[in-house]
């Protein structure tokens, strides 16, 4: 249950009345909803406050609002006038939550205030007064909550990034014909995973092994029709349907459930991981091929690669000897027919292409919905800007780093974060802005800064609409940055513009070595 209620007893003058909220995601122990409880308990008897309601939210992450029933619950109380409490009793700052962005965890205090609610921290060295000094630690602390998200993203994907490199499996079924092994941490077998089992010791490991004979035989028998025989995978996966194979998720076989087989390279022993992203709880997008995190050879494989790549080929080829208009008219087709279009719907369509064909002819399944006048009913224009500003950002290190270069600067390229390093002395990261537009049609840009990379200047590009060209360049020095992100519009206050540059030969400048006399 999200909410318990306790019962105020005793004789003595009735005590202020308060409430708890109490929140644990997988952090540490500190932060279990017991010991929460237990401080804002101390904290209440020494205030005079009886505790007369606790909203928990466990095993919920900070994220989001989504998923905390109980804290949408305790805004429901406040805002509907129910509630008996005057005061919510909160463990620390971040218990409201780890927001990327600082204003929304605000905006959940001033929502309880405005009904006349108060908000105390228990386990804070300051005092919620409304003190300007409590206004800019709770400030602080609400960026800190953030960043240490953002700083635990980065070392988890590293961590996993490494792991996969060394052969183990992250997470996801195993797939038909495979079957996930446990191992030690020393490498050594211990027993298969079942279909939705997991490990339970931190340092044990998940590598594929190939999965009982009768299934890696389905899937040679899958490769030998498409390969051998030139069967389509519509074909093949009548042929199973017939015999009354199922896949393993106990399901028919489809059309796109037997290309899965034909494209995915575990099945000849690779470990490639990082496709897809959903880090720090935000949109879910496509990686590109060159972001993938891989590891040739690292398992037992069912299929020669020399089966695999003739499989590729073909698919691949069913949409080279295609002419860009017929694939567009088949897309077409498609969509009439369905109503909708997605990889899978296109997957599953006999005599198309592909979905990765349409990725690899076009260069993104939006344009190809573009080219036919498709919406596919959210705004995705953010994902062609942002596949737009990657393929622009090696160019523009390129020629910062000549810029450097020629005036005798040292610039070396950082292996894990991609910052440069100049004169072995500053940090320097380039991001590049895409242009928005507000709803009254005015142009804006938000500068983010990689502040848990340590940067000493972040050269914030702003770029023209369709991310064609650079306008100007903001050279941000990370002391004088109190927030991990800017906004900024077409004509700023004095202490920003103070920062804009026409070129980058600022940091040429910032570079050059100066020849001195050497003292006596």
């Amino acid at each position: 249950m999200p909410t318990i209620t306790v019962e105020a007893t005793g004789d003595m003058p009735r005590p202020l009345l308060a409430a708890a909220y109490v929140r644990m995601s997988t952090e540490h122990q500190q932060y279990s909803t017991e010991n929460q409880l237990d401080t804002i308990k101390l904290y209440a008897a020494a205030h005079a406050m009886q505790i007369t309601r606790v909203y928990t939210d466990a095993g919920k992450s900070g994220l989001l609002l989504e998923g905390r029933d109980a804290l949408k619950q305790l805004f429901q109380d406040v805002e509907s006038g129910q509630a008996s409490y005057t005061t919510i009793l909160v463990y620390d700052v971040s218990r409201w939550g780890r927001f990327q962005d600082p204003d929304i965890s605000a905006s959940y205090e001033v929502r309880c205030r405005q009904m006349g609610v108060s908000v105390q921290y228990c386990a804070e060295q300051f005092s919620n007064d409304g003190s300007p000094v409590s206004n800019i630690i709770k400030s602080v602390k609400r960026m800190m909550a953030g960043e240490y998200s953002r700083e635990l993203s980065v070392k988890v994907f590293a961590g996993q990034s490494r792991l996969i490199e060394m052969g183990y499996r992250q997470g996801g079924p195993a797939g038909y014909g495979l079957r996930r092994q446990l191992v030690d941490a020393a490498g050594v077998p211990k027993y298969e995973l079942e279909l939705g089992e997991h490990k339970s010791i931190q340092t044990d490991r998940v590598i594929l092994v190939p999965g009982p004979k009768e299934e890696v035989d389905v899937v040679r028998q899958i490769y030998r029709l498409f390969v051998d025989e030139g069967r389509s995978e519509r074909e093949i996966a009548q042929r199973l349907n017939a015999r009354g194979v199922l896949t393993d998720r106990s399901r028919p076989w489809t059309r796109g459930a037997v290309h899965q087989v034909l494209i995915n390279e575990k099945y000849i022993g690779n470990n490639v991981w990082n496709r897809t992203s959903f880090k720090l709880k935000q949109a879910r997008k496509r990686n590109d091929p060159q972001n993938w995190v891989r590891a040739d050879g690292t398992f037992p494989p069912i299929v020669s690669e020399l089966q695999f790549r003739a499989a590729r080929e073909i698919i691949n080829g069913r949409s080279y000897r295609m002419p860009d208009e017929e694939m567009l008219r088949l897309l077409k087709i498609i969509h009439e027919r369905c109503g909708c279009l997605s990889g899978l719907v296109i997957d599953e369509a006999e005599g198309c292409p592909s979905s990765s064909a349409y990725t690899y002819r076009f260069g993104s399944l939006l344009r190809c919905y573009s080219l036919i006048g498709y919406s596919p009913g959210r705004d995705y224009q953010y994902l062609e800007a942002n596949r737009r500003l990657r393929l622009l950002h090696p160019n523009l290190l390129q020629q910062t780093i000549e810029q450097i270069r020629a005036v005798g600067g040292r610039v070396d390229i950082e292996p894990d974060t991609g910052m440069l390093a100049i004169n072995q002395e500053i940090r320097l990261s380039i991001v590049l802005c895409r242009c928005q537009f507000t709803s009254a049609g005015a142009r804006r840009w938000k500068i983010r800064f990689d502040l848990g990379l340590g940067p000493d200047l972040t050269v914030a590009v702003r770029m023209s609409e369709g991310e064609q060209r650079a306008i100007d360049y903001y050279v941000l020095p990370t002391v004088d940055m109190t927030a991990s992100q800017l906004r900024v519009a077409e004509n700023n206050r004095a202490d920003v513009e103070i920062y804009r540059f026409d070129s980058l030969e600022i940091i040429a400048q910032l570079s050059r070595r100066s020849a001195h006399r050497r003292a006596a």
